[in-house]
């Protein structure tokens, strides 16, 4: 293995290196896209996976839908990623890349849509983790490499079959060493009034080795195109205050001050599975809503450039204790491998 290869195998890209394909040796590559029918009032997310066990790869497969609260996971025996580009691949049940998603999880759990005109992540020197691309062996980096574009095609939920007609779409993936941090934090919105701008953030304890920290990043990409990136400690940081059912950051750096506030009741969420690689078995792992309200302003020298309310949402606290103790709440199994529904 050259040297080159040996780094990537880490987690760990170059700056000036694209973080898309997949990285050889990590135990865990995730890929996300979440769909927003704003017309609609529809939200589907689609998410895989791609782990590596002591037998061999295996998938982590999700798909869920809002209105309705619907929520179908799976383990899946087979699994890739795509090592030249962006895509994970799971036998017949799963195959998304940059250009099309299918899912099928069964008959009444079903996705195929085409991705068109893609906005895609614009900066080239770092990704979403920004200099902690470089940083080797972290236990997580984070990249939302599709800011928006548009979806057409068909979702089978339930005993539903919605028709996409220029929705809205965002993907992204984040991989890292084996298990999540012992808590995080997520959101992404579309659906505002402004079709082209997209929020996006992550955030929770970051280690590698003895270095430990908490980072958040937050992304917003403004009407018209321009994408803001915070969240380099120090330098452009963002405060995350993450209570049960509110989520706010504040960031600044480089003139831009980004304020945003989520909320969502937490009986409305469900509960999505994350991978334990070595153990080739999911167990739950974070609180999902799929339809919460986030509040974003934007402001650039202290002028007020942007503001926007989204009620399609994605807010997620993550964190193996806090997602048990919700199904203890809920009356069920906590050691149970697949997810559960949301509350009524």
């Amino acid at each position: 293995m050259g040297l080159r290869a040996w780094y990537r195998s880490t987690g760990a890209d170059l700056p000036f290196q694209s973080p898309l394909p997949a990285h050889p040796g990590v135990a865990m590559e995730g890929y996300f896209w979440r769909i927003t029918d704003s017309a609609r009032g529809r939200v589907i997310i689609a998410l895989n996976g791609v782990n590596r066990g002591p037998h061999g790869p295996w998938a982590t497969l999700g798909f869920a839908a809002h209105p309705g609260g619907f929520l179908r996971v799976a383990e899946h025996p087979t699994a890739s990623a795509d090592r030249g580009g962006v895509g994970a691949f799971a036998g017949d049940a799963f195959s998304g890349d940059d250009r099309r998603l299918r899912v099928d999880l069964g008959p009444d759990a079903r996705l195929d849509v085409t991705i068109d005109d893609p906005l895609r992540w614009p900066h080239r020197a770092f990704g979403g983790s920004s200099i902690f691309q470089s940083v080797p062996a972290l236990n997580q980096y984070w990249h939302p490499w599709l800011l928006g574009g548009r979806v057409d095609g068909t979702v089978i939920v339930g005993d539903e079959t919605w028709q996409l007609r220029d929705a809205q779409i965002y993907a992204e993936k984040n991989w890292g060493r084996e298990g999540f941090p012992d808590s995080w934090w997520w959101g992404q919105a579309q659906g505002f009034a402004e079709r082209d701008a997209c929020v996006a953030f992550a955030g929770g304890q970051v280690h590698s080795g003895p270095i430990r920290t908490e980072v958040t990043g937050l992304v917003v990409r403004l009407p018209g195109g321009k994408v803001v990136r915070l969240g380099n400690p120090g330098i452009s940081p963002v405060r995350a205050i993450v209570e049960d059912e509110r989520w706010m950051l504040h960031g600044r750096g480089f003139g831009w001050t980004i304020e945003v506030t989520g909320l969502a009741p937490r009986g409305a969420s469900c509960v999505l599975p994350v991978p334990l690689p070595s153990q080739e078995r999911n167990t739950a792992g974070a609180l999902e809503h799929l339809a919460g309200t986030l509040e974003v302003t934007v402001r650039r020298r202290g002028a007020v450039v942007w503001s926007g309310t989204s009620s399609l949402a994605g807010l997620e606290h993550g964190g193996l204790e806090r997602a048990r103790a919700e199904l203890v709440r809920r009356g069920a199994d906590p050691s149970a491998t697949h997810a559960a529904p949301a509350a009524a």
